[in-house]
């Protein structure tokens, strides 16, 4: 695979040459702000061409061609950069300061092209160990003044052993959003992967209900949750469409979602936040109280966000699908329960309760959510386990007495959700419980009534506490206390002594891991699952390193470690 990075995208002209030198490529460019689609000259990548919005975009646009588009000041986010780059083509604005970072990406006999370069950056590439010379196409004129320059990098220091190609064989635990996510990158990509689900069918547990909600985070200081929600929403976006499309490759619609502010202060925070980034309105905009009354079809005082590309989708549908698109590489092991990992020869061995050999591999997925605990090697994460009711209400008008559910075009929430009625039935909650009953419960039932007669103020709706029968399903997420995901290597625990960086942290080889997804399992799994797959074949990740430490599933051994060091 060649890997280029290029600080001036433009219209897309050298990521086209490069391309057409066929072979499996991953270009990576840098642009102060993306261009409008209309200018990308490529039609495939013009229609997957990302929102002009900060951070890291990932676009795969086939198993062989994947594009990073990096939305940001080059010496902001090139020391964000984690690659091992075989070309680099420069712009007329590179800095001499950058020529360490660039070093620091290159391989032994990378080579580099700087547009007109002065004489302060040539000082600095050689100093960093490139050997430069004027680019032989470089015209007389700008020989004397800033010609175009040519260099390969030589580096007189000892270079890290390249990793050897990874065993394309995976067994996956777990068959909710995390582990179908992950088959579907891993079987993408030419692996051989066992999937082992404790049910029959896949999506049983924190992924079965019959709505989960697609939206992003926005916050004034760009945090690190909403720079996360950010990539990984937009990056679900351009994956489920080239799956076909929500509502089309799975159930689901893409038909917004209104976020409702609670009182007038947090409407002046949710409104500062857009003043800040300026996002464009398909990304994220303000609904004021008028237009937000009418698209409720009810009065509310404050407006909200509104996020038109926002919306709902079922997950157990998006994971068939996901698996379907697997075809021959994956096996199916359900109605099977894996609890216990043993590595024997290189290999893990994954065994279930009464010792029986259920499936091995040299690379194990742990996607099991709650499931995961139950593995030794996982027990100490310190993961949560969440109980969510979730009502069912019936739009049926002959129920008796009549069910009035509000029948919304969009999503709309605040501090629970509703959604637009799918197969006769709205979805309303979700609570937040701390036990452990898995059945239906009348006070859960009417703590999401309460919260959604407050979103739906009206008769119809606050009557509903009263006539709803008693249905909904129960599910149980888990979350990690800073509520990030975990995607990366297992962490062992026992094996831990003194700890400073995160480099430190001793590793169950070929264990790694996918959970903690709470309640944003839709969003968070496509990118988590790609993470997951760069870490594994050594190619450069879908997030900047920042981003990707925030995640590592380490975090909470270096931590506990520093604080009793």
């Amino acid at each position: 695979m060649r890997v280029v990075l290029d600080t001036e995208f433009g219209s897309g002209e050298r990521f086209a040459a490069a391309r057409a030198q066929g072979g499996r490529l991953h270009y990576i460019a840098i642009a102060a702000a993306l261009p409008p689609a209309a200018a990308v000259q490529d039609a495939q990548l013009r229609d997957a061409w990302p929102l002009n919005v900060p951070g890291f975009h990932r676009v795969i646009l086939n198993d062989e061609v994947t594009l990073d588009l990096l939305v940001g000041a080059v010496d902001a986010v090139l020391p964000q950069v984690a690659a091992r780059v075989d070309a680099f083509c420069l712009s007329a604005d590179v800095a001499p300061a950058w020529a360490r970072s660039l070093a620091k990406l290159a391989v032994q006999g990378a080579t580099l092209h700087a547009r007109a370069a002065d004489e302060a950056l040539v000082w600095a590439l050689t100093a960093a160990g490139f050997v430069c010379r004027i680019a032989a196409d470089a015209d007389a004129g700008r020989r004397a003044v800033a010609p175009d320059i040519e260099a390969v990098y030589h580096s007189r220091k000892p270079q890290p052993a390249a990793q050897a190609a990874p065993v394309r064989r995976a067994v996956v635990i777990g068959a909710g959003l995390a582990g179908s996510s992950a088959a579907q990158r891993l079987c993408a990509r030419g692996w051989q992967v066992t999937l082992i689900e404790r049910h029959a069918h896949p999506a049983q547990e924190a992924s079965g209900n019959l709505a989960g909600i697609f939206m992003p985070l926005l916050s004034k200081d760009d945090n690190i949750p909403t720079r996360l929600s950010r990539a990984a929403y937009l990056f679900a976006l351009r994956e489920w469409r080239r799956m076909g499309g929500v509502g089309t490759a799975f159930l689901g619609a893409d038909c917004g979602v209104l976020q409702l502010a609670r009182d007038e202060r947090h409407a002046k925070v949710q409104q500062d936040a857009l003043a800040q980034w300026n996002y464009p309105p398909q990304y994220a905009r303000w609904a004021d109280a008028q237009e937000a009354s009418a698209l409720i079809d009810a009065p509310t005082p404050h407006g909200g966000w509104l996020f038109a590309q926002g919306g709902w989708a079922r997950p157990s549908s998006l994971c068939e699908a996901m698996l379907a698109a697997c075809g021959e590489r994956l096996q199916r092991v359900f109605h099977t329960e894996a609890l216990d990992l043993l590595r024997v020869d290189d290999e893990w061995q994954v065994r279930g309760a009464d010792g029986a050999l259920i499936a091995q591999a040299p690379t194990v997925i742990l996607a099991s959510g709650a499931g995961a605990g139950q593995i030794a090697q996982a027990a100490e994460l310190p993961l949560a386990k969440l109980r969510g009711q979730v009502t069912h209400l019936s739009v049926d008008a002959a129920a008796v007495p009549p069910l009035l559910p509000p029948l919304l075009t969009l999503v709309v929430c605040r501090e629970a959700y509703v959604t637009p009625p799918s197969g006769g039935i709205v979805c309303a909650g979700a609570t937040y419980d701390n036990d452990d009953d898995p059945a239906l419960r009348a006070s859960s039932q009417q703590e999401n009534l309460a919260r959604l007669a407050e979103i739906i103020p009206g008769d119809a709706v606050a009557a509903l506490a009263y006539t709803a029968p008693l249905a909904g399903r129960v599910g149980f997420r888990v979350a990690a206390p800073d509520r990030l995901p975990l995607a990366g290597a297992l962490p062992d625990y026992p094996n831990a002594g003194r700890l400073e960086f995160l480099s430190d942290v001793p590793r169950h080889p070929g264990l790694h891991c996918l959970l903690g997804y709470a309640s944003r399992g839709l969003i968070w799994a496509p990118l988590m699952a790609e993470l997951l797959v760069s870490q594994l074949e050594n190619t450069p990740p879908p997030l900047e390193a920042a981003l990707v430490d925030a995640l590592d599933p380490g975090r909470f051994l270096l931590k506990q470690r520093r604080r009793a060091q």
